[in-house]
């Protein structure tokens, strides 16, 4: 079997859906599947450094690069299509990851003008939030381009069981199932120690560290986070919270602005964004991780922190209520009374707040590895592509 992904961006700067496809590729790799990616080279605000036109071999995949046009998030690549339209039925199947996005919609309609089968993977783009959210120019563009697209797919791919029903409730006529994101049990089972994050942030040593991890987006929920933790900041005057995300599309001044009208913002540290060693040592640095999302599919940094065994608060716009059902996390409605009530409870019960770390590393690492969602992905391929 051959699987190309297409997918708008792989910069690091992008967030979760990047992570995802690369590690996705790569399990897929290793059963011996030929899994390549076709991206662009943005990333953010700039471009990456790379090599155009020519396969660059990873762990178990290829990928190559085109050149593109973008401003933020919106990104043109014809170099991109045109090579998917020469190249694409070399492959048995195509698997789009992100909607809403030009470079998307156009490959998914390559696949149907050459009757490629190919499927779909929303990213939580088709909750409710995010379709209520700039709803008059979505709505447009929904019904020309992306419902179109979305009843072409063999199969729609839900990676949370709240955005399955919310998306079979488009009726879009198609098949949905339910497979979530993973990670690679190695990168968690030895954690670098906290010392290595002190090392960055000295100022930080004797701390309650409370986290966000996530883009700076409106969708994050900093607009609740914000007078929630000044209330528990009050009370608990040695809590500092951490906001560790990259700002895409140029919200960071009006996130600050949220602290500075709750009148905490001397106790917020912005990062920006971090990876390697430094963030798995402020993950296993955190008294608490806090999510506090009106809208998300499947989020790659709540399940990074789980992983590392950080007690987390999130909501239930988080779309996760695996993680409650199994006490691995605290799921709260969003909302600044139930934010605030949970990191009050927890920051008055360490021992709890560590017990439900504990619990939510072993959930993550028995569940949710790239190797066990490789197999649930590989088997609805051979169902499509099955006489």
């Amino acid at each position: 079997m051959r699987v190309l992904f297409v997918v708008p961006y792989l910069g690091a700067k992008y967030g979760g859906i990047a992570k995802v496809v690369t590690e996705l590729a790569q399990a897929i790799g290793r059963t011996g599947v030929a899994a390549d990616i076709i991206t662009t080279d943005a990333d953010g605000d700039q471009r990456r450094p790379v090599t155009h036109n020519v396969w660059l071999v990873g762990d178990g995949h290829r990928v190559m690069y085109f050149p593109c046009r973008h401003r933020k998030d919106f990104i043109l690549s014809p170099a991109l299509v045109q090579w998917l339209w020469r190249h694409g039925r070399d492959y048995n199947l195509v698997h789009t990851h992100s909607i809403f996005a030009p470079l998307i919609a156009a490959a998914q309609w390559v696949c149907r003008q050459q009757g490629i089968p190919y499927v779909t993977t929303p990213h939580g783009m088709l909750e409710p939030w995010a379709l209520a959210y700039k709803a008059w120019k979505k709505r447009i563009y929904y019904n020309l381009v992306e419902r179109p697209a979305l009843c072409g797919a063999q199969l729609i791919q839900a990676t949370a069981s709240q955005e399955a029903e919310h998306i079979r409730q488009l009726n879009l006529g198609r098949p949905i199932e339910l497979i979530p994101n993973g990670l690679h049990r190695a990168e968690f089972e030895t954690l670098p120690g906290r010392e290595v994050f002190y090392t960055e942030q000295p100022v930080l040593r004797g701390k309650r560290l409370i986290l966000f991890f996530g883009r700076i987006d409106p969708k994050k929920g900093l607009d609740l986070l914000a007078p929630a933790f000044a209330r528990v900041h009050a009370k608990y005057p040695e809590t500092h919270l951490l906001v560790v995300g990259q700002d895409n599309i140029g919200f960071l001044p009006r996130a600050k602005q949220f602290f500075i009208d709750a009148g905490c913002r001397d106790a917020v540290t912005f990062i920006g964004w971090m990876s390697g060693p430094p963030l798995y040592a402020l993950l296993r640095s955190v008294d608490l991780h806090v999510a506090p999302s009106y809208s998300e599919g499947f989020s790659m940094g709540i399940l990074m922190c789980l992983a590392a065994g950080a007690p987390t608060i999130m909501t239930t716009g988080c779309n996760f209520p695996e993680a409650g059902t199994a006490g691995a996390a605290c799921i709260v409605e969003a909302s600044v009374e139930a934010i605030a009530e949970a990191l009050d409870r927890l920051l008055s019960n360490p021992a709890a707040a560590r017990a439900m770390g504990e619990r939510a590393r072993d959930f993550i690492l028995n569940n949710y590895t790239w190797d066990r969602i490789a197999q649930k992905l590989l088997a609805a391929y051979d169902r499509i592509l099955a006489p």
